[in-house]
């Protein structure tokens, strides 16, 4: 986003994080700039930050490093009461077994109680369970055992209409959880965050359709909307061409993909990523090898992050030429062909530099 396009929820939502030490839980729908927001709170932060998302994709396009690792949270589930004072046969932790199965070197030690501002990304995904632990661990190292997360100041980004999180073993946490979503966490019933909401949609203008969206978003589906949405059915239709097919697996789209793709007449041209230090393939955010013709229909995964803003994540083109290393598409609804340039994915780790007692990041891949 451009400054002067930037919403009253974006600038509330940044002078909070930048000049409080309030705790925050950033939210909107699908293209209202969490993304943006968070880049833009890292580059203008004054605070020794950290950002942490709970899978190894979502830290890596949040620039961030798993909260499994940051903070080596156990694989079992981490029970909210003190003293229970024993491991449960390898089935769960609690605050006192915690530190006993667990090691943190003194360089981690020394980083969190330099730390100011913890991001937390995709939070939808987030275990109570796991916050709680986080906030046990940052309250012990900082030595402030009545301050949430040790008084570090927490921002929670993401929508809580997108994916949920993973808890195989909920019939051990329901007796501690309402539910296993992380606002349901201890530090959080006596402590909740500042709530808000961007709401302009930044990759949608069609107003009718925004409110349909909202509409089936919130199951508020009236009879005047479902006529608008069957309007659109068309019975007997079979060409997928130029169309968007929503699949449950990532199988399923990748075979339509092939699919379409040797439709095409003309070269298959192969593009390889290039990999430098440590990126496990676990945590590739889109296809180590793109196999792409021209005319083929293309999706982007990320947001443009030159002035000019040509792309965000999601926007469709199609393949218009290929010349060498060269890819140009045109983008759909407009006349104007684009040059792909090269993008960059970076893993990092964050290390405290001990002269300037700030927290850096380190690319290691």
């Amino acid at each position: 986003m451009e400054t002067t396009e930037v919403n009253d929820e974006f600038k509330l939502a940044a002078e909070f994080v930048l000049h409080t030490n309030k705790n925050i839980f950033l939210t909107g729908k699908a293209g209202t700039g969490k993304t943006t927001f968070l880049k833009y709170i890292q580059s203008h932060s004054q605070k020794n930050t950290v950002v942490v998302a709970p899978t190894g994709v979502a830290a890596i396009n949040a620039g961030g490093v798993t909260m499994h690792s940051f903070f080596q949270l156990p694989f079992v589930p981490f029970i909210p009461e003190k003293n229970r004072g024993f491991y449960d046969n390898n089935n769960s932790v609690d605050a006192n077994t915690l530190f006993q199965t667990v090691r943190f070197s003194q360089p981690k030690i020394e980083l969190f109680r330099e730390l100011e501002l913890l991001i937390i990304d995709e939070v939808s995904m987030l275990r109570c369970d796991y916050l709680d632990c986080i906030d046990t661990i940052l309250r012990h190292f900082r030595r402030q055992y009545h301050e949430p997360f040790g008084g570090v100041q927490v921002l929670f980004i993401g929508d809580m209409f997108q994916l949920p999180p993973v808890v195989r073993e909920w019939d051990v946490i329901k007796n501690y959880y309402e539910t296993p979503f992380f606002f349901s966490a201890k530090v959080l019933q006596e402590n909740m965050p500042i709530y808000i909401e961007l709401k302009k949609i930044y990759r949608q203008n069609e107003e009718r359709f925004i409110k349909l969206l909202n509409k089936i978003r919130n199951n508020e589906m009236d009879e005047e909307n479902f006529e608008l949405l069957n309007s659109r059915y068309q019975s007997g239709f079979d060409d997928i061409d130029g169309y968007i097919t929503l699949s449950t697996h990532n199988y399923k789209a990748d075979k339509i993909n092939q699919t379409e793709l040797q439709k095409l007449d003309g070269e298959l041209y192969k593009f390889e990523g290039e990999i430098t230090g440590d990126f496990d393939e676990k945590e590739f955010p889109m296809e180590y090898e793109l196999n792409l013709k021209i005319g083929a229909q293309v999706m982007f995964v990320k947001n443009d992050s030159e002035a000019e803003k040509k792309y965000f994540n999601g926007k469709l083109a199609t393949i218009k030429r290929i010349d060498g290393e060269k890819i140009t598409v045109r983008f759909k609804n407009e006349q104007e062909d684009y040059e792909l340039k090269n993008e960059t994915w970076k893993k990092v780790k964050f290390k405290l530099n001990g002269e300037s007692n700030k927290i850096e990041e380190d690319v290691i891949g």
